[in-house]
């Protein structure tokens, strides 16, 4: 099986410090990166294949979000090794000049099945395919991700050796169904606080109920609600209420919408109810917000 590359994006102020380098192998290939980022560069991506990416820098101050909607605003700091599903877009902003590497590791979804399916059997394959999975400290990661980049700048062993780190390196990232625990503290780590966020994001800013967010980290409805107000100080509708109020100031301040059709667009019932929660959060309806804003 070879590989048929499908992957569309484009980059503003985001520029390759050296040549791409790939290998492209049976039903995957792998590509290493060396660039940098202007403060304000930007990038969209979005490919037909899943794909795993490791970066060798710290890559926080970049703010990446699943769909089109003011990612600085409302982006969550990029981690430093993730898992991209098939057909999953990427907006990234850079908030900082930024020099950095990464791997790139790309499957067709027929070579990821395959590779799956012995262990997991299809059904819990194609499942495990469509969840997006965030590690922030890849350490282990990163030590199999340096000899898969030998491999591809300098090739001198067998293709089965490079296939076989890059199988390794994507078990390792891929949400096999073991839930990571909360911290020892009562807190939700880094990687659970993604998870949610990217869950709400995916939504388009309409209310999650507790079940879903707790869902979303393996843990039951009570001790999520406990834990997640440890972390966040706010429970989660509350935490719920203020990420939409900041969608809606940005589709206020972008002025194409009426506030009834943001209400809309963001789930709320109608426009009362959006203004009796935005004037919860900000001690002001949208209306007085949006006149200020505008002639600010």
């Amino acid at each position: 099986m070879s590989y048929h590359h499908q992957f569309t994006g484009h980059t503003e102020g985001i520029h390759p410090t050296a040549p791409l380098k790939w290998r492209v192998f049976d039903g995957l290939a792998s590509a290493f990166w060396e660039a940098e980022g202007e403060a304000g560069g930007k990038g969209y991506y979005i490919s037909a294949n899943p794909r795993v990416s490791i970066f060798f820098t710290d890559v926080s101050s970049i703010r990446v979000t699943n769909q089109n909607d003011a990612v600085r605003r409302t982006g969550r700091p990029m981690a430093r090794a993730f898992y991209v599903p098939a057909g999953t877009s990427m907006w990234t902003s850079f908030t900082s000049p930024l020099s950095f590497s990464h791997l790139d590791i790309h499957l067709t979804p027929e070579k990821m099945v395959k590779f799956l399916a012995p262990s997991l059997g299809r059904t819990a394959a194609l499942a495990v395919a469509r969840r997006p999975a965030e590690v922030d400290e890849p350490r282990d990661l990163e030590m199999l991700a340096r000899l898969l980049v030998d491999e591809v700048t300098n090739p001198a062993r067998h293709d089965l050796y490079a296939e076989s780190l890059a199988g390794s390196l994507v078990a390792g990232m891929l949400d096999l169904g073991e839930r990571r625990t909360t911290r020892a503290d009562g807190r939700l780590t880094r990687a659970q606080m993604r998870k949610i966020v990217a869950r709400f994001e995916a939504g388009g800013g309409r209310r999650l109920t507790v079940a879903e967010m707790a869902e979303a980290v393996g843990l039951s409805e009570s001790w999520f609600t406990h834990v997640f107000k440890n972390t966040t100080g706010m429970t989660p509708l509350q935490w719920q209420s203020t990420r939409r109020i900041d969608l809606a100031k940005t589709l206020l301040g972008e002025g194409v919408l009426s506030i009834s059709e943001i209400a809309d667009r963001l789930g709320f019932s109608d426009q009362a109810h959006l203004t009796r929660v935005f004037n919860q959060v900000e001690g002001e309806t949208p209306a007085v917000w949006r006149r200020a804003h505008q002639s600010a």
